[in-house]
Order: C-alpha cells, then structure tokens, then sequence
C-alpha cells in the first residue's frame, strides 16, 4: 500500500513540481466546458446558419451560371435560326420587290405606247383635218385666181353669180 501513497503524492508532487495548481485547473476546466456549452448553445449555431446561407447562395450561384451559360447557348442557336429566317425573309421581299418593279415598268411602257398612239392618232386628224382646209383654202384661192385671170382675159367683169357659176363650170370640167 505504501506504493499506492507513494504514487498518490508523488501525483500531487507532479502537479506542485510543474507548477500547476490543480484547483485553478479544476475551475479552468469548469469555465472552459461553460464556454463550449455556451458556443455551442448560442454561437456556433449562429454561425453554422450564416455558413450555411452562404454556401446556399454560392451554390445557387453556380446553378444560375451554369443555368445562364445554357441559356446563352440555346439563345445562339435561337439567334442564328432568326438570322436565317430574316435573310430568307429579306430575299423574298427582294424578289417580290424586284417582280414588282418589273410590272410597274411593263405597265409604264404600256401607257406611255398607248400615249404615244393616241398622241399620233391626233397627229394624223389633225394633219388630215389641216389638210382639208388647206384644199379648202386652196380651191377658193383658185376659184380666185381664176376670176382674176377670167377678168383679165375677158376684160370686164362679171357679175358674182354668173362668176361663181362659170368657174364652178370650169373646174369640174377640169376634173
């Protein structure tokens, strides 16, 4: 039994020659197990739901971005079918355009031939109808000439009627 003592106070010699007081030990052990408690209860709950949130977003996060880039892709694939449709768009308003012009062209030269007929066909009454009074004209300055030249030749003159009758006379013999 004098091991056991010798053991026990050799014990308490360790903690007196390592200068270790083993009720302020005692009291140390007792305040930090009440911190931990007290962390444990109130702090690291805290700060394991603040922890948590982060990480929630950051991991929202990541879905959104990888969600984005997708999006983006199927976005490109989207714009160049839009991009493809728009041009086989433009081309048909392009052709139609161009048919368009065509017939508006065709339909200009139509009128403008038609015009250019009636413009003729009026040319041509005209002409014909100058030329009716140019023979009328003509056939009174002869029947003129020819009173003046029958005066002359006859030397004296007649009167109106008899004029008239004579030179119609003539010219129908003439013809």
């Amino acid at each position: 039994m004098q091991n056991v003592t010798q053991v026990a106070a050799s014990q308490g010699n360790i903690f007196a020659s390592l200068g270790i007081d083993w009720k302020a030990l005692i009291l140390q052990i007792i305040a930090f197990l009440l911190l931990v408690f007290v962390l444990g209860k109130w702090v690291y709950p805290w700060l394991m739901k603040s922890v948590d949130e982060r990480q929630a977003g950051i991991e929202a996060a990541a879905k959104a971005t990888a969600e984005a880039q997708k999006s983006a892709e199927a976005n490109k694939e989207a714009v160049a079918q839009l991009l493809a449709q728009a041009r086989k768009e433009a081309n048909e308003i392009i052709g139609t355009a161009k048919l368009e012009s065509a017939e508006m062209v065709s339909t200009s030269e139509k009128k403008a031939q038609k015009i250019a007929e009636r413009i003729a066909k009026d040319a041509h009454e005209q002409l014909d109808k100058d030329v009716v009074n140019a023979r009328k004209v003509l056939y009174n300055d002869t029947l003129e000439l020819v009173g003046l030249a029958t005066e002359k030749i006859i030397a004296q003159k007649l009167d109106k009627k008899t004029d008239g009758e004579l030179i119609d006379a003539v010219v129908k013999a003439a013809k």
